[in-house]
């Protein structure tokens, strides 16, 4: 007879734990493809904003399909920072005789660009058209130095 009594011998092998399984702590735990985020949200919070340089002015584009226009702020910050943000809440209500369904999703999404010296603060431009966002940052005029003049030495 073991002279230490044995407490897991009425149990079974599932409940003790085997350190040697395939145990996964994070199974509960939402993974990046899960419907956590709404599809129609997840464009929306993921949103991606280019920057392109032209000669005369800095223009930003974001694809925000679905979005209206009172749905985004873009604003200057610290005389130097563009700051393009947007807010989106949506509700979907179905009702039945015996049921009713409310499902409400949101999301956000904030960018900042700190701008370069000569972009022209006070002459931002913003606007939207087809979902898609467009803010044109235009450029101060750089000074170009005077062409080189000869001249003449005279005796």
């Amino acid at each position: 007879m073991a002279m230490i009594p044995s407490f897991f011998n009425n149990l079974s092998r599932d409940i003790i734990f085997d350190p040697f399984s395939s145990f996964d702590p994070f199974k509960d735990f939402p993974s990046p493809s899960s419907p956590l985020i709404p599809r129609e949200n997840s464009a929306f919070v993921n949103t991606r904003i280019d920057w392109k340089e032209t000669p005369e002015a800095h223009v930003f584009k974001a694809d925000l399909p679905g979005i209206k226009k009172e749905e985004v702020k873009v604003e200057i910050e610290d005389d130097r920072v563009l700051q393009i943000s947007g807010e989106r809440n949506v509700e979907k209500e179905d009702k039945n005789e015996t049921w009713h369904r409310v499902e409400r999703s949101s999301g956000k999404f904030l960018r900042r660009f700190k701008l370069p010296e000569n972009a022209k603060i006070d002459q931002v431009k913003a606007g939207m058209e087809n979902g898609v966002l467009t803010v044109t940052v235009p450029k101060k005029e750089v000074k170009k130095p005077d062409a080189k003049k000869t001249i003449e030495i005279s005796c």
